[in-house]
């Protein structure tokens, strides 16, 4: 399958970053992108870096305008269009919210965000209900799409749900980058502790993983990029820089995690009847 990435610097100007994805969506569907994954709330800055009762304005439903836009362009291209947006419940009630379009421009699934952080620079409690729709793959015409969002993928439980409900790909769009205050080995510590953590999905479940970030500076913080793809063992098939956009297409062999499953089962190795304690918060 041919997947199309876009890892963009996004300012203020909503109507723009929604242009700018357009063209770019439409020169990866024109190189022959099956699938187009975009970056975690991509329609405009990433606003958690502080607590705003105001930015709630930005909230939409779904469907609603978002959903029309990126659907038609989807119908109009042929591709399946994996979005990111803000979304309005009801009144009081928001998601973080990844809604996937299908290449006849129709809404194929959506997921809401389940692990929301609180962290300086990243207060999504004050935004973001917890998903209530559980690890759910997302069925498409290109495949079984396991569609995560950037917390998530810090959670080895996330992609293996997915996983064991038939997800044929890990996804994550993603809004991740560095906090100015730390030593610059401190960073790189970070960023790479983030990749390897979901190359380590991609081996332990025998998935590839997709990874969309955001780049480029945001009142102050530093988008750290490095938006990557990986196949079932965890090996890099593309890797973007961390300072530049950038619009990619990677070929994933979608019929090696058949292979790679029969060369190491671990699926089959679960000691499932031993597992009950990951259901506790700690074990005292």
């Amino acid at each position: 399958m041919k997947i199309g990435i876009i890892q963009q610097h996004n300012t203020a100007d909503r109507d723009d970053n929604k242009r700018r994805l357009e063209e770019k969506i439409r020169s990866l569907a024109a190189k022959g992108a099956e699938l187009v994954v975009l970056q975690e709330l991509h329609n405009g800055l990433y606003f958690c870096q502080e607590e705003n009762v105001d930015t709630f304005n930005q909230a939409e439903p779904i469907p609603g305008p978002s959903t029309e836009f990126y659907g038609a362009l989807a119908k109009e291209l042929g591709v399946v269009i994996v979005t990111s947006l803000f979304e309005r419940r009801a009144t009081g009630l928001y998601h973080n919210t990844a809604v996937v379009l299908e290449k006849d421009g129709t809404i194929a699934g959506k997921y809401r965000k389940m692990h929301i952080p609180d962290d300086p620079g990243y207060y999504e409690k004050f935004y973001f209900t917890p998903g209530d729709m559980g690890f759910q793959p997302i069925d498409t015409s290109v495949g079984r799409l396991g569609v995560l969002v950037c917390w998530d993928q810090w959670y080895p439980e996330a992609a293996r749900l997915m996983a064991l409900a038939g997800a044929e790909i890990l996804i994550y769009p993603t809004a991740i980058g560095y906090d100015s205050n730390d030593t610059s080995d401190e960073q790189e510590r970070q960023r790479m502790a983030w990749q390897t953590v979901q190359r380590g999905h991609a081996v332990a479940n025998g998935l590839p993983v997709v990874t969309v970030n955001r780049v480029g500076d945001e009142d102050g913080v530093p988008f750290w990029g490095t938006s990557f793809v990986a196949g079932p063992q965890g090996e890099l098939l593309y890797e973007a820089p961390t300072d530049k956009e950038v619009e990619a297409i990677i070929d994933i062999d979608m019929q090696r995690s058949e292979q790679v499953r029969r060369w190491w089962p671990f699926l089959r190795d679960r000691r499932i009847e031993n597992y009950n304690d990951i259901l506790k918060r700690y074990i005292d």
